[in-house]
């Protein structure tokens, strides 16, 4: 089973709708794939996240997600990782997140893994996501926007992987953060000419209501 871990440059980026699209493309390119969330907060139960992963893959909620398996830290409060399992007296342990991991196996060859917010958001106090997906040089999709400001937390983001390490697999340029159409190309543009040896895929505006768009996911480093 290969594991892709799905960042972004920021919290509210969309993670969630990229990893869901992702996964339905590869889906329909005949890879046997599924979700998980490293962790989820401010929600009870079955991630929410996991929920709209499943939503964008046509799929209904899946064993893996009832029991847990597809998001084993779900946290109350809505705050950074460390934080929420503080609130909740537990700690992020990075043993049992692979232990849920390797419990998936037998369900897929492909697992999409969305992180939380940012890729150097803290599991604990001493632990971020980077350390975690370093530690394991997961391929890394990084997720990124034409707002304002996505610049310099792209270039941000990719360096600190790049630092660590960590294989980037592509960039995924999401549409859906509005943005003057100046500002949106301008990004584009200077993203792409930064980056041109990282494969690059643009999401396109898209709501539930709506066919799924297709996605040619051929060219990320997969």
């Amino acid at each position: 089973m290969k594991i892709v871990f799905i960042t972004g440059i920021d919290t509210g980026v969309g993670k969630t709708m990229a990893t869901g699209l992702l996964a339905r493309a590869w889906q329909r390119a005949g890879r046997k794939v599924l979700t998980a969330k490293l962790v989820q907060t401010g929600g009870r139960g079955v991630s929410e996240d996991i929920l709209q992963h499943r939503k964008c893959m046509g799929l209904l909620p899946q064993p893996a997600d009832e029991r847990g398996a597809t998001c084993p830290y779900v946290f109350p409060f809505p705050a950074s990782p460390h934080c929420a399992a503080a609130m909740a007296q537990v700690r992020v342990e990075p043993e049992k997140l692979d232990r849920s991991w390797a419990a998936l196996e037998r369900e897929c060859d492909l697992l999409l893994l969305e992180g939380v917010g940012g890729v150097a958001v803290p599991l604990t106090s001493e632990y971020t996501t980077l350390d975690y997906v370093a530690q394991r040089a997961f391929p890394c999709v990084v997720v990124t926007s034409p707002k304002l400001g996505s610049i310099n937390h792209t270039l941000l983001t990719v360096e600190a992987l790049r630092q660590r390490q960590v294989p980037i697999a592509g960039l995924v340029y999401n549409l859906a953060a509005e943005a003057p159409e100046e500002i949106a190309a301008s990004t584009r543009d200077f993203l792409r000419a930064r980056y041109a040896g990282i494969p690059w895929l643009e999401l396109p505006v898209w709501n539930l209501a709506e066919p799924a768009p297709e996605l040619d996911v051929s060219g990320l480093d997969i």
